[in-house]
């Protein structure tokens, strides 16, 4: 058991679970956020990987390059998706319903792979599926104008997303996560040029421009960093309990600085996601896809 790796990946998740303080203190909308964190981690992680000369010993595939690039869509509108989600609802909410991406793996497989969907599989999606309903609040499903500005969608959104990045990048062979990483967030920028409205910008206040540059700078390159240097030398079930320290710090920022207090039935559906969640990554089925296929796509 490495030892290092595992405080590295730790750290890099314990930090990772503050991006959604950072995100609703920034003072700009997600999608301007979303454009400057792929900016950052474009430049620190290009950087990093010319640096150390891994260009040079790249194994470039043509299939894996438009792999990856799709794949970039669906990490783009994850981070876009769950960022709209912080700005609607709380971050302990969001980041639950955000954490459903490994039971939409679980979906995926069996509808586009035609893998056997299993009684564990379906047990664990109908008791996440209810604890999603009771997170939200059954009292915003009784119309539509609530239920969409719950935020509800957004989060659900990026879990989906979430689940597509994973699912895509699961026969990601021979670009190293360096060159994989550039690629996506490049293709962040050129997506969301068109619709960045820069005079958000204008008025910001140093305390706003410090949560922006934190959001990039250490939640996108220093934990990138972390993480990539870290997960090579773990097994893939060490990675997946470690990568749960995210979800509990952001939960425990939520409560303890924003003075989030969840009901009783939001409480009871925090508690029906995770262990529906912890219940498909410790009995995985043969022939069911696996939450983490690709080390490289957990980060969000």
């Amino acid at each position: 058991m490495n030892v290092s790796s595992m405080i590295k990946l730790t750290i890099s998740m314990a930090i990772f679970g503050s991006v959604g303080f950072f995100s609703t203190n920034s003072g700009i909308p997600a999608l301007e956020l979303v454009f400057v964190r792929c900016i950052f981690a474009t430049l620190f992680l290009g950087g990093l990987w010319y640096l150390t000369g891994g260009h040079k010993t790249e194994k470039w595939n043509k299939k894996e390059v438009w792999q990856t690039l799709l794949c970039g869509v669906f990490l783009v509108l994850n981070w876009v998706f769950l960022f709209k989600a912080f700005e609607e609802m709380s971050i302990s909410i969001a980041i639950s319903i955000y954490n459903l991406a490994p039971i939409f793996v679980l979906i995926l497989g069996t509808v586009l792979l035609r893998e056997k969907m299993t009684v564990s599989g379906v047990l664990a999606t109908v008791i996440c599926f209810i604890g999603s309903i009771l997170i939200v609040g059954i009292e915003n499903f009784h119309s539509i104008d609530q239920f969409i500005t719950s935020g509800f969608v957004w989060a659900l959104l990026s879990a989906v997303c979430y689940a597509l990045t994973m699912f895509t990048s699961k026969t990601l062979n021979n670009l190293s996560p360096y060159a994989t990483t550039f690629l996506q967030t490049i293709v962040g920028i050129i997506m969301l040029l068109p619709f960045c409205q820069f005079d958000v910008f204008n008025g910001l206040t140093t305390t706003n421009w410090l949560y922006i540059l934190g959001t990039g700078i250490i939640h996108t390159g220093f934990v990138y960093y972390l993480f990539f240097d870290s997960i090579r030398n773990l097994s893939t079930i060490i990675v997946s309990v470690l990568v749960f320290v995210d979800p509990v710090v952001a939960i425990l920022l939520d409560t303890l600085i924003l003075s989030f207090r969840p009901t009783l039935f939001q409480s009871l559906g925090i508690i029906l996601i995770f262990g529906g969640i912890l219940f498909t990554i410790f009995k995985p089925k043969k022939g069911v896809a696996l939450p983490i296929e690709n080390k490289e796509e957990i980060v969000s």
